[in-house]
Parts: structure tokens; C-alpha cells; sequence
């Protein structure tokens, strides 16, 4: 599914891509090869979602596309610009927030967006227009004159976005940008980051966080290993999973979920691509038939001298399709580090002062 999404179509964006990578490797120079053969196209306009695991080369991938790496094969166009020929007018057309942010704490609000648009080449005569466009988009107007260092978290996150943005870029790289925060802050960036998409930026979310990744993405893909291994839209990955989800909560412990197991797969009420799983819990079947035959399972538990103590029938999540895609669930902190064992890296992408 690597066409235009429906969001593109209706904002009249997505006729071409604003990433386009084929056949994408980087190999270290210990041997280790970190992306593995990545093909990876983003329309203009889309919200695009980037998941894995840590060490799957998600960070190196990231690396790659935003000019801080260079691959070792492969092609890679960002905006139009080849990230190993034009380097420079590929950082020129994109915006970089990190995981850890750029700010300078001794500088206030404007003083950092002012820097950022004197860094970013920003025309002197639109700057001070743009910097309180700014500070209203991400709400940070009343504390223009206080310096960053007073801020909260998520008022530091909210003025490292709005300096990825001085110089309009039609690209936008967000690095897990709302780790950390507490709900409230993160679901105000939330908003922040639909109004940019709103106005016709494109967006590249990493995030460990798959609540995000489903309310805010058009698509994702995930890589393991090095390699893509699936890519769609939210609903289409659930979709994939297969059917709905059985949870059923248990008394006793580990040996009262193996004999759950061991019942649910021999019942026969289920179809053979149906899959049976612990939990901490108790146990999860994951089936087309689910919610027919979840109560039908509950006797067959009871008769197998099993305290079954909760019972729920679901929808899959995105957490759903990454541990059947992975084999692991998608912890919701990471540590930064990737294939290569380094960490992210903060505004590399940004361009030398008066450039």
C-alpha cells in the first residue's frame, strides 16, 4: 500500500513523494549491516508512522533519510534532492525535532526561535513575523520573554518543535517527540502535529508510543532486522491480525496458563489459523471466532477444573499487530539506542549558522 492516502488526496498533496528510498542498505564498517535492503516511499502531505524495535535500524533508517548517514547502497531522494549529492539543500528542506531537546535553556522563547531562523537562513524581513506565528501555533505566545530553562517538559517540547519549523519546511522529522511527557502534554503536541500536517507538512513520526502511531498516522511500517516487513494503514494491519481478541484472565499461575493453552488449541473451536498465546494474565486466543465461541471456551476451562476470573472479547491494537509481526510487544520507553549501539542525535540535521 504505497500509494496516496485519502488525507493526500483531500488536501490536494501526495502527487509526489517527499521520500523515496529504494533498495536502501548501510553496513558498518565492523560488518554489521544496520538497514538491509530498504524501500520506503512517503507522499507529500502524508502522516507517515516508522515502528520497531530497538535495535531493528529504525534510528539508522532515520540517519539515512535526514543526510546524517550515508548508505552504503541504494538510493535515497528526500524532497526531490539526492541525500548524497545535495546534502545540503536536503537539510535545507526539512525539519528535525530529536528525541532530546535542542533548546538553549539560558535563551527565552523568541531568543531560541530567533537563533533558529538566523541558523535556518530565514529572510531577515519575514523573521519576526514568523516567530510570532510560531509562538501562537504552539501556545508558548504569553512566555515569549521567559527563558527556556523555567519551562516544563512539555513546554520545552512545544518550543523544540516550533524551531524545526522556522523555515516552513515542507518535511518534518518528529524522533519519538513525546516521550517522557505525561498524557495531557502529549496529546496537546498531538494536536500540534495535526495542524502542521493540516497546513501541508509532511510528517515522519518515530514513536514508542502505538497509541500515537494509530491516532495520528495515515501509515506505518515497521522494520526488523533491518528490513520493512510490513507497511499500511492503521486499520489495515489490525485488519491483518485476523478476527478479534479473547483475553481471559486466570486465578492460579503459570501452570493454570499452560494448561489454558493446552485446552484452547484442543477445543477445536477454533479455525486452524487461530492463535493461542499466555499472558501474565492468563491466556489470549486470537480468532475470527472469537466472540462465538469465546463463552463456549469459558466451559471448557471450567470443566478442565480452571478459575477463569476475567473475560473479554476485543478488537485488535496496534500492539496486537506488532507482537504478531515482531514476537515482542513495543514497550512504551526506549533508550535511544539503535543497531549500531549509538545514540540519537540531537539537531544534527540542522544547517550551519547563515548558511
Amino acid at each position: 500500500m504505497t500509494g496516496e492516502t485519502d488525507a493526500a488526496r483531500r488536501n490536494g498533496r501526495g502527487t509526489e513523494a517527499a521520500i523515496e528510498a529504494v533498495g536502501v542498505e548501510l553496513t558498518y564498517a565492523d560488518g554489521t549491516r544496520a538497514v538491509d535492503g530498504v524501500d520506503l516511499r512517503v507522499p507529500r502531505g502524508e502522516f507517515f508512522g516508522f515502528l520497531g524495535p530497538n535495535g531493528a535500524g529504525k534510528t539508522t533508517t532515520i540517519k539515512t533519510l535526514a543526510t546524517l548517514l550515508s548508505p552504503t547502497a541504494g538510493t535515497v531522494h528526500v524532497n526531490g534532492f539526492d541525500v548524497v549529492r545535495e546534502p545540503r539543500k536536503v537539510r535545507q528542506s526539512i525539519g528535525y525535532m530529536a528525541q532530546e531537546t535542542s533548546v538553549d535553556p539560558e535563551l527565552t522563547a523568541e531568543e531560541n526561535l530567533r537563533f533558529a531562523c538566523e541558523a535556518y537562513g530565514v529572510p531577515r524581513a519575514d523573521r519576526d513575523e514568523r516567530i510570532v506565528e510560531l509562538l501562537d501555533l504552539v501556545d508558548l505566545a504569553d512566555v515569549a520573554d521567559k527563558r527556556a530553562e523555567e519551562f516544563s517538559g512539555g513546554m520545552k517540547k512545544r518550543l523544540d518543535a516550533a524551531t524545526a519549523l522556522v523555515h516552513s519546511p515542507p518535511l518534518v522529522f518528529l524522533d519519538e517527540p513525546t516521550t517522557g511527557l505525561d498524557p495531557k502534554a502529549r496529546n496537546r503536541l498531538w494536536a500540534y502535529f495535526r495542524e502542521m500536517n493540516d497546513a501541508g507538512t509532511t510528517i515522519f513520526l518515530t514513536t514508542q508510543y502505538l497509541e500515537e502511531a494509530d491516532q495520528l498516522c495515515d501509515r506505518l511500517s515497521v522494520i526488523v532486522g533491518g528490513r520493512i516487513v510490513a507497511t499500511g494503514s492503521p486499520a489495515d494491519l489490525k485488519r491483518e491480525v485476523g478476527g478479534e481478541i479473547l483475553d481471559i484472565d486466570l486465578e492460579d499461575g503459570e501452570d493454570a496458563r499452560e494448561r489454558a493453552v493446552e485446552v484452547a488449541e484442543s477445543s477445536g473451536l477454533f479455525e486452524a489459523s487461530a492463535t493461542v498465546e499466555s499472558t501474565a494474565e492468563g491466556v489470549t486466543v486470537t480468532s475470527r471466532r472469537a466472540r462465538e465461541r469465546g463463552t463456549d471456551l469459558l466451559v471448557a476451562l471450567r470443566d478442565a477444573g480452571l478459575d477463569v476470573v476475567g473475560f473479554n472479547v476485543r478488537a485488535p491494537t496496534l500492539d496486537d499487530v506488532f507482537l504478531a509481526i515482531t514476537g515482542e510487544h513495543l514497550d512504551g520507553e526506549d533508550d535511544g539506542e539503535d543497531a549500531d549501539g549509538t545514540a540519537d542525535e540531537g539537531a544534527a540535521a540542522a544547517p550551519e549558522v547563515g548558511r
